[in-house]
């Protein structure tokens, strides 16, 4: 036993500590099963925060976040769609800009087109991951716009916001809330903004809390639209996603107000 233990450079208590628990049951058992539905749901793409915002909202369950990474190291997973930071040569290169958390949190509005957030999700196709790029407005949660790509890129988050204008009746003093994404933080974008006249809001580094509502509406999309079909072709997909945006905009009664999201703001003019 000592020579065993030795070799495998463990103590002879770790490993009595072990043999005891090998014949209980695991504790963590119904927890790794909630993680792994919400692993699946999201097509891999989701990391441990997702995966605790996913279980709140379609579980009713809330599990630490420090728990839900440490089960999902257990298990094996993590989210496929993790984004790479960008080299230190590229930001010798290029121009970025940071914005203020300016919403912080606030996702009431009194009329539309006064607070959009935006963000893009990762959708598994046959050609490989596609982007969708989405806003959304706060008043009643009408999507203003969206754009797929199978390409990450600072034109598609541009691409969205030019649809938006061009859609929309843009006024001084409207909020655009986003992550800190290298295409939010891009020259283009900036520019972009101020010529709209738009305010950028930025959430803090790593905190999904800060734009919950578009988090929210990628949840619906994924879970009422995409979670029961096999992986389709690009076209199919975004056939899939024009499709749910309008049911989600003109159709889709929202338990909160009973009105869709177009009813609302047919009522606020």
């Amino acid at each position: 036993m000592n020579a065993m233990c030795s070799f495998f450079g463990i103590s002879r208590a770790a490993y009595y500590a072990w043999l005891k628990r090998k014949g209980q049951p695991d504790l963590d058992a119904e927890r790794k099963q909630l993680i792994l539905e919400a692993y699946a749901a999201s097509k891999s793409t989701y990391g441990y925060r997702r995966i605790g915002l996913w279980l709140s909202q379609y579980r009713s369950v809330i599990i630490n976040h420090k728990a839900i990474l440490r089960l999902m190291n257990c298990l094996g997973i993590r989210s496929v769609a993790r984004r790479h930071k960008m080299f230190t040569k590229m930001s010798q290169l290029e121009i970025y800009h940071r914005y203020e958390n300016i919403l912080n949190r606030d996702f009431a509005a009194t009329r539309p087109n006064q607070k959009w957030v935006t963000d893009i999700t990762y959708i598994a196709t046959q050609q490989g991951w596609a982007y969708l790029s989405t806003i959304k407005d706060l008043y009643g949660g009408f999507i203003v716009a969206h754009a797929m790509s199978l390409s990450n890129s600072v034109a598609l988050v541009t691409r969205t916001l030019k649809l938006a204008q061009e859609k929309e009746k843009v006024t001084d003093g409207l909020i655009l809330h986003s992550d800190q994404g290298h295409q939010y933080t891009s020259h283009a974008y900036h520019v972009l903004t101020q010529q709209y006249s738009i305010t950028p809001s930025m959430s803090r580094r790593g905190n999904c809390w800060d734009n919950a509502p578009m988090e929210n509406f990628f949840g619906h999309l994924k879970e009422e639209a995409l979670r029961n079909i096999s992986t389709p072709t690009f076209e199919e997909a975004k056939q899939i996603v024009d499709e749910y945006i309008y049911f989600f905009n003109y159709e889709r009664i929202q338990l909160k107000t009973r009105q869709t999201p177009y009813q609302l703001r047919c009522l606020s003019t």
